[in-house]
């Protein structure tokens, strides 16, 4: 039996701060990680981290997550948080968009 092996890139937020917020520095840590976004192999899953983030406003995830979610589409996956500002900037983010994030 063959297993099918999931490759993921994982992106801990909680490497750009705890409490991200505003516009400016959510496109600062976006341009930051661009190298290493350039390591992403075709077959690979992008998984985006909440773990240890207290304070994610929708300004700070529009500059993140909306490209993120435009160049992955649904190889983007959202690991599911049981913090409200993360969850509510979300649905900010999906209704602005028009579009889901795929959560997990």
């Amino acid at each position: 039996m063959h297993l099918l092996r999931i490759k993921f890139m994982i992106i801990e937020l909680r490497k750009f701060g705890t409490t991200l917020i505003s516009r400016q520095t959510g496109k600062e840590a976006f341009l930051a990680f661009q190298p290493a976004l350039e390591k992403v192999k075709k077959d690979e899953l992008v998984e985006v981290d909440f773990d240890g983030v207290l304070t994610f406003s929708p300004s700070w995830g529009d500059e993140f997550l909306t490209p993120l979610l435009e160049r992955y589409g649904e190889k983007l996956i959202l690991k599911r948080s049981e913090n409200p500002s993360v969850n509510a900037t979300i649905e900010i983010l999906e209704e602005s968009l028009g579009k889901k994030f795929n959560v997990e």
